[in-house]
């Protein structure tokens, strides 16, 4: 397989390293440190197009391939990871399923506003009792005149509180598991979504993750994602494209420290030269460089996968599994 990048995916790579090395890293530090969401960034992402990457043009979009996805989040997540899964999340988990499954009514009705960053999107799966165990969600969307009444809650939910628009996952069929849940287009400013305090963490400060409550959120039908029962089929989706961009962003966080290693040994001198001249440096530093370059094309591979139509969800788990692995 042809690793090497087109054009196309070459300016992608420009554009986005120099967003992120002119925008990011000036305010990496204090993202983290005041755990302060970047809304500028978001911002200012948005008018070069990073909002929309996955988006198809007709809807206002880039246009892009996957491995686009992952050059750009990879670039911004040398400088900044929270910056980076904000973006990640709303373009992969929190977009990507309009594009897929959403009816032409819907995708005209929020495509072009989550391409553009006027909308961050959100994605609601994960519960209290129900993080790798999807399949068995305590949510529940009962029909209801006419449209769904949805109940439960929400757990470690990315842009919880930014967003405009929650892919919420909730069992129409409680006690189906995988073949009752279905997919929802919950507005942020439906009056039954509400968004708990954001989490203190060990690290992504600034990005905001927090539990969503639903309480009597009705939603219209016209508001279902796919068909009843399509909800876990959906998901599943979401979360192979979201797995392509957390292996980029680790793949970004683990370049980054090995740009600032590299720097650092050739600046520290000791015994009258650079660290960098010592051959226990050298072998830690050339190790930490074949892990990211391994990491970094597993993760194109993953994509490439994915662009061709090609079954990728094994590729994908190597990928995020390797990559995260490598950043630690």
């Amino acid at each position: 397989m042809d690793l090497s990048l087109s054009p196309e995916q070459q300016e992608v790579r420009t554009l986005a390293r120099e967003f992120a090395e002119r925008e990011v890293k000036p305010r990496a530090e204090a993202i983290d440190h005041n755990s302060e969401f970047p809304r500028d960034l978001v911002d200012k992402a948005a008018n070069l197009g990073l909002l929309g990457v996955l988006v198809p043009d007709a809807y206002g979009g880039a246009g892009l391939d996957h491995v686009s996805f992952a050059i750009f989040v990879e670039e911004v997540a040398r400088f900044c990871a929270s910056t980076a899964v904000i973006l990640d999340v709303h373009n992969s988990v929190g977009t990507e399923p309009v594009v897929l499954f959403g009816s032409e009514e819907q995708k005209r009705r929020w495509l072009p506003d989550l391409a553009q960053g006027k909308t961050l999107a959100a994605f609601a799966l994960t519960e209290p009792e129900a993080g790798s165990d999807a399949a068995h969600l305590k949510t529940t969307a009962i029909l209801s005149d006419g449209g769904y009444l949805l109940n439960g809650t929400k757990i470690f939910i990315t842009n919880a509180g930014e967003a405009g628009l929650y892919i919420v996952m909730a069992s129409t069929r409680p006690g189906s598991g995988a073949d009752g849940i279905t997919a929802f287009l919950v507005g942020g400013d439906n009056p039954g979504l509400k968004v708990g305090p954001k989490f203190k963490k060990m690290g992504l400060n600034g990005s905001a993750i927090a539990e969503v409550y639903l309480d009597n959120c009705t939603v219209d039908e016209a508001d279902r994602l796919g068909d009843e029962g399509q909800g876990f089929h959906i998901a599943m989706r979401a979360l192979d494209s979201g797995r392509i961009g957390i292996s980029a962003q680790a793949v970004g966080l683990a370049q980054g420290a090995l740009d600032d290693a590299v720097a650092y040994a050739r600046e520290r001198k000791q015994f009258g030269k650079p660290i960098a001249d010592l051959q226990t440096i050298q072998n830690k530093i050339a190790d930490m460089a074949v892990k990211i370059r391994a990491a970094r094309w597993m993760t194109w591979k993953a994509a490439a996968l994915c662009d061709a139509g090609l079954p990728f969800t094994r590729e994908a788990s190597m990928a995020k599994l390797f990559a995260t692995d490598a950043a630690m």
